[in-house]
């Protein structure tokens, strides 16, 4: 979150939960099965477990999973393993309560921790998100790490993405997925290679005996693009299909203007079928060769 904060938008701007309801049954009808609510953050959506109670209704859609940091959640864990949530996302950069703070610019660490606890209590399956920072949390690599040693649950060290709300931090990223990788080998020398899952944006580790594992996201270098799956709708309703792009398709106006499924997804089908070779293509073709500057905390994680 920007020190600043962030410009909420009216709510006529964002996505009904009926509109999100038909875009997920349209979508599901096309062939995808996985859904991830993201954000922004999601708990900030009032009756959001009315949303995801729809959303495990809906035939196709086999697995829902939430990307979250935490503040708002943990009266609702047990009710999302109640719905069978087939996983969580936590944002988490640091386990010190000081940096928190000063990352954060929130001081709610303990209620983050409370809802990590709670998932874990509820077995609900868990990958820790923690962005690479230099000069902000690189001491908190090792501890987040020994998150994994004594509970099942997946790690995830993210490079940071250098534009994130603040045009660039610095010329040249230092802290890239080869050198978080090599940073945790010096500490842990037995950390080995195990098969990614399909699709996985994550190049994934395991500690001999530790329970948990370890993923790195190359989010700035881009490594897996080419294998990329995934496409991502904004609270108002753009399409991005990359996370560098500054939106392709208005998908709000085009249910609001009449459109009907078959239109849409005729509209949608076009779109994919376009979409960059890479993350790097994608950011050259942003309107006005406008570099990628969002905030992460508005476009999610």
């Amino acid at each position: 979150m920007p020190e600043e904060g962030i410009k909420y938008l009216p709510k006529k701007e964002l996505l009904t939960f009926e509109e999100i309801e038909r875009l997920v049954n349209l979508l599901a009808g096309m062939g995808i099965n996985k859904i991830r609510l993201t954000g922004g953050e999601p708990f900030v959506r009032n009756d959001l477990m009315n949303l995801i109670r729809k959303i495990r209704a809906i035939p196709g859609i086999t697995n829902l999973h939430l990307t979250t940091n935490g503040v708002l959640t943990a009266p609702y864990v047990k009710e999302l393993k109640e719905l069978n949530i087939a996983s969580v996302n936590l944002s988490l950069d640091t386990l010190d309560k000081e940096r928190f703070k000063k990352i954060t610019f929130r001081d709610e660490y303990d209620a983050v921790m409370k809802t990590l606890h709670l998932l874990l209590h509820y077995q609900i399956p868990v990958k820790v998100n923690a962005v690479v920072m230099e000069g902000k949390n690189i001491d908190d690599i090792y501890p987040l790490v020994e998150l994994t040693k004594h509970h099942d649950i997946s790690v995830r060290f993210i490079e940071e993405m250098p534009f994130n709300g603040e045009g660039a931090h610095y010329p040249v990223l230092h802290w890239t997925y080869k050198k978080i990788l090599n940073y945790i080998r010096d500490g842990y020398p037995a950390i080995h290679k195990i098969i990614d899952p399909e699709n996985s944006t994550s190049a994934n580790y395991k500690i001999p005996g530790y329970q948990g594992d370890i993923g790195i996201i190359a989010a700035f270098s881009r490594t897996f693009c080419g294998t990329c799956n995934r496409i991502r709708i904004t609270a108002q309703g753009i399409l991005k299909t990359c996370l560098y792009d500054d939106g392709v398709l208005n998908i709000r106006n085009l249910m609001r203007s009449g459109h009907t499924d078959e239109e849409i997804k005729i509209i949608l089908l076009n779109a994919f079928a376009n979409r960059p070779k890479d993350g790097f293509e994608a950011e050259l073709k942003r309107a006005g060769t406008t570099p990628a500057h969002e905030s992460m905390a508005t476009i999610g994680g």
